[in-house]
């Protein structure tokens, strides 16, 4: 059996797309669905049973259940990066990934996080060291921390791979709301308003001139499976395209497609102020040296793939 944890969200879905798509079906899905609306991404999907995420933790941390299983991806968290609550975050995306991370090692079962490129704050370096990291909210400390934690064993007694998401679009985010991607927004303010807000110039950067590195969800889906392929390879790795585009171009992409809009800068929010990342650009040396070598789709190819998908599920 595979566990997916967030295996209803937007990340876990795909990945159960693409086990499927291999003829695996002896999966578990893992998640907490407060949230009902995150059952459109499950219908489509072929498992064999689903948990609640409390239940799961206490059937295979404390009960020692659930012997049968081949590897977790656990992609379940808190990815709001607005929330400040810090108990809520250090309990749901430090404490539970311990937990889980332990017991998986104990057993020697594959472990495949989902890190964050939010790990890395304003700077100007993507690279997987310490150097590098400054988190400048509490969502990005919480996964700082569990990379942290991963970090100090001496030795690992299974695989445990990390992989640091920058910005993921794709099919399966709707229920995001205002965490969905930056692609999946502005196409929604183009298609209700006929205009697309960006932000005005902030820190050195033009309007619309902020970058981050976008990569498809089907992309991100393929570097967890090449993982899952490979179980010697362990660390904590980028995952993004390993180049930026502006916000700018992102929009561009949307009128080009649909053949109309404009574009409108509104000022910069100032309580982002300090928790912004202007910039992001996956370094992806360690990846490449770990030996995956595929391709990652440019943006001019997957910001309408996706609109195409947005556009025949409405």
């Amino acid at each position: 059996m595979i566990v997916v944890t967030g295996g209803a969200g937007f990340i876990g879905s795909n990945l159960i797309k693409g086990l499927n798509a291999r003829g695996l079906r002896d999966i578990l899905v893992v998640d907490e669905l407060t949230n009902g609306k995150k059952f459109t991404n499950l219908k489509g999907l072929d498992f064999v049973d689903y948990m609640d995420k409390d239940e799961f933790l206490q059937c295979f941390v404390t009960h020692k259940k659930l012997t049968d299983i081949e590897a977790i991806f656990h992609q379940g968290a808190c990815a709001d990066t607005l929330e400040w609550d810090g108990r809520y975050l250090m309990e749901v995306n430090y404490r539970y990934s311990k937990y889980l991370l332990h017991e998986s090692m104990e057993r020697k079962i594959p472990f495949i996080y989902a890190s964050s490129a939010a790990v890395y704050g304003n700077g100007l370096y993507f690279a997987e060291e310490r150097a590098h990291e400054n988190p400048l909210n509490m969502y990005a400390f919480s996964k700082f921390q569990f990379d942290q934690h991963v970090r100090s064993f001496a030795k690992l007694t299974s695989q445990v791979v990390g992989l640091r998401y920058f910005n993921v679009y794709g099919p399966g985010e709707a229920h995001k709301a205002n965490m969905a991607s930056v692609i999946f927004q502005l196409n929604t303010q183009l298609l209700e308003k006929g205009v697309i807000h960006l932000f005005a110039g902030t820190e050195g950067y033009g309007d619309g001139e902020q970058q981050r590195d976008f990569i498809y969800v089907y992309d991100v889906v393929a570097v967890n499976l090449w993982m899952f392929d490979h179980p010697s390879v362990s660390g904590i790795y980028n995952l993004g395209t390993g180049q930026a585009q502006t916000f700018n171009r992102v929009a561009q992409e949307i009128i080009d497609y649909h053949g109309v809009g404009t574009i409108k800068y509104i000022p910069f929010p100032p309580e982002l102020q300090k928790t912004y990342q202007n910039h992001t650009q996956a370094d992806l040396t360690q990846l490449k040296t770990a030996g995956y070598d595929g391709a990652f789709t440019p943006i001019d190819i997957g910001v309408p793939d996706y609109l195409n998908y947005l556009k025949i599920s409405n």
